[in-house]
């Protein structure tokens, strides 16, 4: 397994899916195969997607079954664990001094990228930009 670079979120994970996907995620995901992860956050977040929708849905059973390949393919799911934890603490505490408050589920995704040393490819730059010494790209320029 190539060494892992990148942390995927939400809406670059889930562009494969739409019917007419950004080519160049599409590239990237291709070209980047095993050097991405993508946080337990996201994942919560593309299977609570699924849950939203009715059972017997044909996009449910589509998305499903991308979840279920991702998984075969072994794409890696990393924790939110005791060091993103205290990273998140610091990191909340100074934007909050500063009269920012961010969304948790994305505050959660900025530690476990930050602290597995990853580069967070997010289309939302502006949700993470606030945090300190966090890297973002976006596959979508």
């Amino acid at each position: 397994m190539e060494q892992l670079v990148y942390l995927l979120d939400t809406n670059i994970l889930s562009e494969a899916t739409k019917k007419q996907p950004n080519q160049r995620v599409l590239d990237n995901l291709r070209k980047y195969n095993g050097q991405y992860a993508t946080a337990v956050t996201v994942w919560h977040e593309l299977n609570f997607g699924c849950e939203r929708l009715l059972p017997d849905s044909k996009l449910r059973r589509r998305l499903e079954s991308y979840l279920a390949m991702l998984l075969q393919q072994g794409l890696p799911i990393l924790p939110f664990e005791q060091q993103a934890g205290e990273w998140l603490a610091v990191e909340r505490a100074r934007l909050m001094q500063k009269g920012i408050i961010l969304g948790f589920a994305d505050s959660e995704i900025a530690a476990i990228a930050a602290t597995n040393d990853l580069i967070l490819v997010t289309r939302n730059t502006r949700d993470f930009m606030n945090f300190s010494g966090l890297q973002l790209e976006d596959w979508f320029e």
